[in-house]
This record gives C-alpha cells, structure tokens and sequence, in this order.
C-alpha cells in the first residue's frame, strides 16, 4: 500500500473541550483511501476523543470533518455510519447470549433498509445466513456459528465484532485498540486480519502496541496533549526526538519505538 491515494476523511481544526479541559486542540488529520492508518499517542492524548468526533458520538467544539469531501461534522452517528464508515469500540459490543451466526445477522439487518427486527422470529434472519457464513468465514469463525457469544475465547469475540462491523459493508472502518488485552496469538491472528480487512478497503485505527503498528501501518499520527505532534511512516516516528520524548517512560511504547 501508498500514502499517496485520494484523501477519504479529513479533520480540519478539530477541537473538542470538557468542562474547561481541552481533550483535543486544532486538530488536522487526514486519511487517505486504501491505507491503513494509525492513531497513536500516550494515555490521555485525545485518540478515542478523536475517534468520538470522527465517528460523530461527540460534536466538536470547532473545527470541520469531511468524509469523501462531504462536511458531515453535524450529521448523527446513523446518518454517518450508512454512507460507509463504521467504527468498532475499545469493549466488545456484541451480544453475549445470542450466537455467533445471530449476532452477524442482526447487524446484516440494515442491509434490508429496515430496523433491528429483535422481536421477531429467528426465522426472519435466515435469509441473511449465507451472507451471516461468509463473514464468519472472513474473519476464521468457520464452524463456530452456533456457539454462544459469551463462550467465545476474547480474541475470537474480537473477530466477531470485526465481523459484524463488515457486515454493515464499510468504505472506512475504524478500530478502537482492537488488539488490546490479547496474547501473543491473538495479536498475530488480529493483525493478519486488519491487513484482509484493509485490501478492500481503508483501516484508521487507534493502537498501542508499536509491534502492530509498524507491522501493518502506511501512515502514523502522533497525539499529545489533545494536539498532533508528527505524522509520518513509522519509520520517521521512531527517529522523531519529540515522538521519542512523548512516550518516555510509558512501557512499552517507547523501546519498541526506539527499536530496542
């Protein structure tokens, strides 16, 4: 993948305050179509504050948003996410005691123009279970369509939260720390994932752990203090004194940034 395609969401001046405090100041962000794009700063640097204001479940103080040249910066989260851009949440929001199949198939559900039928026969969902099949298959939950959600390990819970954001057919997906709390293996399986994921279509996601980022990442955005520090490869990160400076002391961001 390049940096270099057409830009599909912008962050103009992005600002965004609490009570006097200041989570993100003059924020400019842009996303370009077919990369995966990282999020990346220390606790407390207005990533997911960024993410709620990209994704519309805040509104910005000031500052504009441009989804494929269109201002959606007052649009509502629904409106924002049936033009293609679908974001994924730091907890898991699927539904526990539902199945695997049942969850993708509710989420599937919109595809139909209507509204969440939850009172309705699970009859109604059949028709929705061969495309419901494919993106389990997509995601590597082949064979576990029946289980209960709750029973599943995190990192496939993970998975089928992936799955169901897919299912609403997203241009531009962003991921919330869709790695965090995960073992060395489901990390691996999570990242080869994204990259699937992304061969279609455009990832910009928040992640801490470095590894996943330089890995599969076209483009970095360093977060500090509610303000962008640097933006660049992950390469010119690493060598950048004040991204260096930023994570100093929060392990384990910064050796793996330093290349140790």
């Amino acid at each position: 993948m390049t940096a270099s395609g057409p830009i599909i969401l912008q962050a103009l001046q992005l600002t965004k305050g609490f009570r006097g405090f200041i989570a993100l100041d003059a924020v400019n962000l842009t996303v370009r179509q077919g990369t995966i794009h990282a999020l990346i700063g220390p606790n407390g640097a207005g990533k997911t504050t960024c993410f709620n204001l990209l994704t519309r479940f805040l509104t910005a103080d000031s500052g504009k948003i441009l989804y494929r040249g269109q201002d959606i910066t007052r649009r509502t989260p629904a409106w924002v996410a049936r033009q293609g851009l679908v974001r994924s949440f730091q907890i898991s929001a699927v539904f526990p005691h539902l199945s695997v199949l049942e969850n993708v198939c509710i989420a599937l559900q919109r595809g139909l123009g209507n509204s969440f039928h939850f009172w309705k026969s699970g009859r109604s969902l059949r028709t929705l279970e061969p495309r419901a099949l494919e993106l389990l298959h997509q995601v590597g939950l082949d064979h576990q369509e029946t289980r209960l959600a709750v029973s599943l390990p995190y990192g496939q819970k993970r998975a089928l939260e992936i799955a169901t954001t897919l299912a609403l057919d997203p241009e531009l997906l962003l991921l919330d720390e869709p790695t965090q709390g995960m073992g060395p293996e489901d990390v691996v399986r999570i990242m080869g994932l994204i990259q699937q994921v992304a061969a279609q279509r455009t990832v910009l996601m928040v992640e801490h752990n470095m590894k996943v980022v330089s890995a599969i990442c076209d483009r970095i955005t360093v977060l500090a203090r509610g303000r962008v520090l640097a933006e660049g490869s992950y390469e010119e990160m690493a060598r950048h004194p004040e991204v260096l400076s930023a994570y100093m002391g929060t392990e384990p961001l910064y050796p793996a940034l330093a290349g140790t």
